[in-house]
């Protein structure tokens, strides 16, 4: 069986809190059956508004921030998926990252967001640095082909679809999804979408409110929002299998019958 976490909190401008609170809920998880546990973007540190001391906080991926989630993870024997602040060859810009730690405490994936959140007032790239286009980066979890993307990126349909042609069946989307009118509307219905469009399971994992919408939420190949966190800090935990993908596959073959492919401009 596999049994999958979303975590939902609000990390803070201390590392070291942050990952206390990493700790106690991917403890949590594991006593109710999860071992891939997924926090959301900004996981590292966080600031309401991105300034000189997100950039200080910035960390190469062999940093105190990995290493401490590749020893939660190699202690509690679980995959373990959250966002941080990288360091760049900018001094005045960070990359926005995602890592994804094995059971043996090495990193397998990282993800850099694609899609910086200039919308809605607000201008990520003034401080953080767009993501290159490559092949994306997957692993492996019992037997399913994993694939992350960050926040803002869900508004681009493509996005998921690279993961899909590479073979990703589960998506992990650490977000930090910033309140405001119909925002929360928003996140659900894209959310949903990526599952529905792709026949695959999406796992959204968003920072609790004051800042954040919540509703960290598992969504199935069909659509069925299978557990949702609320507005609340804490974690939802849910079974999900490769015979739910094959058989919405089988009822709708919406892969198979597309016609249209993504390129790159």
């Amino acid at each position: 069986m596999s049994f999958i976490a979303v975590a939902q909190f609000v990390p803070g401008d201390d590392r070291d809190r942050n990952l206390a609170v990493i700790e106690e809920f991917a403890t949590e998880a594991v006593a109710r059956g999860a071992d891939l546990v997924v926090f959301p973007e900004y996981s590292a540190f966080f600031e309401a508004e991105l300034g000189d001391a997100s950039v200080a906080a910035a960390e190469a991926l062999d940093g105190p921030f990995v290493m401490g989630l590749a020893a939660i993870a190699s202690r509690l024997g679980i995959h373990i998926v959250a966002g941080m602040l990288e360091t760049t060859t900018d001094a005045t810009r960070v990359s926005n990252t995602l890592v994804a730690v094995d059971p043996a405490g090495v990193v397998v994936a990282t993800h850099r967001k694609l899609h910086l959140y200039d919308a809605f007032g607000q201008r990520e790239s003034d401080r953080v640095i767009m993501g290159p286009i490559q092949p994306p980066e997957t692993f492996s979890w019992h037997g399913f082909t994993v694939g992350m993307q960050t926040c803002y990126d869900v508004r681009f349909p493509e996005v998921t679809r690279r993961l899909v042609d590479v073979g990703v069946d589960l998506a992990l989307i650490p977000a930090e999804w910033v309140r405001g009118p119909l925002k929360e509307h928003h996140w659900r219905v894209l959310v949903t979408a990526r599952a529905i469009e792709n026949t695959i399971y999406v796992a959204a994992a968003d920072h609790a409110p004051p800042v954040g919408a919540g509703n960290s939420m598992v969504v199935d190949p069909m659509g069925v929002e299978l557990v949702t966190i609320g507005e609340e800090t804490g974690i939802a935990v849910t079974e999900v299998t490769l015979a739910r993908v094959a058989s919405v596959r089988e009822k709708n073959p919406a892969l198979s019958l597309r016609r249209f492919g993504v390129h790159q401009i």
